[in-house]
């Protein structure tokens, strides 16, 4: 069953008000892109009754952090724009590898979203984009709509490394009713799209397993629009993947409801052959270096 968190009009890649296709054209390799435009046309979060997202300052607050010390330590996470779309991702292993969504690359034909993609993440209260190498890019499937979730999966080399940015490890193996953090920006209803959402919650069934080694489970945390691709962290010391997240199902769409075999968001595990594209291409980053 297709499951709407992907269509274009749900978790998958949102329309983006910042003009993203001329700026990916134009950009260098760094670029400052601080005063971006805010997202329009906000829809709703897919929630289960109270939205239990958290602002850093928030988190920080009710965990007895330090702000300033989990902007650092959750710096990885950024947003992949393609066009005029995004969706979220991650620096993972490397200050020069991406892990994401297949869909936030391939639309429900099996073509590219875009002509280019840059990755754009938040450094020293900064917002910094680096163009992404669209040939390097490694994935479950390439026609994602066209097979299970399962396969929804990819990882991409940058152009250039970011610097000064602490990538995240990847996890053991995920289980039933793990503990995990759902980390991203992306959420077209959460500060302009770009701010960082953070929330403690759990893994719940699995629900399907692909023949690369990945698997697909339930999860209760909150999502908003445009946040697929964002990283489920295992409740470690380090922030490391468990899985990404990928969309949501529900016969109440748009609606707060409890969590329910019809009412859940999901995630693909980093696992199998997701985790081998990373570390490759993670080794052949260093290598190159």
């Amino acid at each position: 069953m297709m499951k709407p968190g992907r269509l274009l009009t749900a978790l998958g890649i949102l329309p983006f008000a910042l003009a993203s296709s001329e700026l990916a054209a134009s950009a260098p390799v760094m670029q400052d892109l601080s005063a971006a435009a805010p997202p329009q046309n906000v829809i709703k979060v897919l929630v289960f009754g109270k939205n239990s997202r958290k602002s850093v300052d928030d988190f920080a607050a009710e965990n007895k952090l330090d702000p300033k010390a989990l902007r650092r330590t959750y710096a990885a996470s950024g947003l992949i724009e393609c066009g005029n779309l995004h969706g979220a991702g991650q620096l993972t292993l490397t200050d020069q590898v991406v892990t994401t969504a297949a869909h936030v690359f391939f639309d429900e034909k099996g073509a590219p979203t875009a002509k280019s993609c840059i990755f754009v993440l938040e450094t020293d209260g900064k917002q910094i984009g680096v163009p992404i190498d669209l040939s390097s890019i490694i994935a479950g499937s390439t026609n994602p709509y066209a097979v299970a979730e399962v396969h929804d999966w990819a990882v991409a080399r940058l152009a250039k490394p970011i610097d000064g940015v602490q990538p995240y490890g990847i996890a053991e193996a995920s289980a039933v009713n793990s503990p995990v953090e759902f980390v991203a920006r992306g959420h077209i209803d959460w500060g302009e799209g770009r701010r960082l959402s953070m929330e403690k919650c759990r893994l719940h069934d699995q629900l399907a397993a692909g023949k690369e080694g990945t698997r697909e489970f339930s999860f209760d945390c909150e999502t908003g629009d445009g946040a697929s691709g964002g990283a489920v962290l295992a409740q470690t010391d380090k922030p490391e993947i468990s899985a990404i997240l990928v969309g949501w199902t529900s016969n109440k769409p748009f609606h707060a409801a409890p969590f329910s075999p019809t009412h859940y968001n999901f995630v693909v595990t980093m696992e199998g052959a997701f985790r081998q594209a990373v570390q490759t291409m993670a080794n052949k980053v260093i290598v190159a270096k």
